[in-house]
């Protein structure tokens, strides 16, 4: 198993990204067919212009989450680690981490289309990219947080999380005026 407690590291935006989680995502749909609805490029490095942490959260969304389970040897024939709800109840986790360099490279945040924890993360991230002000304000949290935990992300998650627990409540309060 991979220890959670990796460093952080923030590098600047790269524009390859985004075509890393479109690539990644057609290697997904090839491995689940008709179980994947769709795939949604999340977090940091889907917001330009922001220092992120080099790893690609992607949302896959799928049909039925208990067949997804039943369909964790395809992800883990792509490489992927499959952890289950790991903490978040009706979410699936799986996380790919580079055999050659031992660094994550992508971590999947499964759900149904239903689900409660879904549309927080697309607000979020629609919401940045609509305010690139707020989005370098994010970016200052995050090099706050790793000056603070340069060495646990988990720890550095926490020390941004009452900013992002807010701007998530703005996001969302503002989400449905888009839609």
């Amino acid at each position: 198993m991979i220890s959670d407690k990796l460093a952080v590291e923030l590098v600047p935006h790269r524009a390859e990204w985004a075509e890393m989680a479109r690539s990644e995502s057609v290697r997904l749909k090839e491995a689940l067919g008709d179980l994947l609805i769709a795939v949604h490029h999340i977090g940091s490095t889907a917001i330009p212009g922001i220092m992120a942490k080099p790893i690609i959260d992607l949302i896959p969304v799928v049909t039925d989450i208990e067949a997804l389970d039943s369909a964790a040897p395809k992800l883990e024939a792509l490489g992927y680690e499959y952890c289950g709800e790991f903490g978040i109840a009706g979410r699936r986790y799986c996380r790919l981490t580079d055999p050659v360099t031992g660094r994550r490279t992508f971590q999947l945040h499964c759900y149904r289309p239903d689900a409660a924890e879904f549309p927080r993360h697309l607000a979020f991230r629609n919401y940045l990219c609509a305010h690139p002000a707020l989005a370098k304000e994010y970016e200052a949290e995050k090099i706050r947080a790793a000056r603070l935990h340069p060495d646990d992300v988990i720890a550095y998650n926490g020390a941004k999380n009452d900013w992002i627990k807010r701007a998530e409540r703005e996001a969302l309060a503002w989400w449905p005026t888009r839609g």
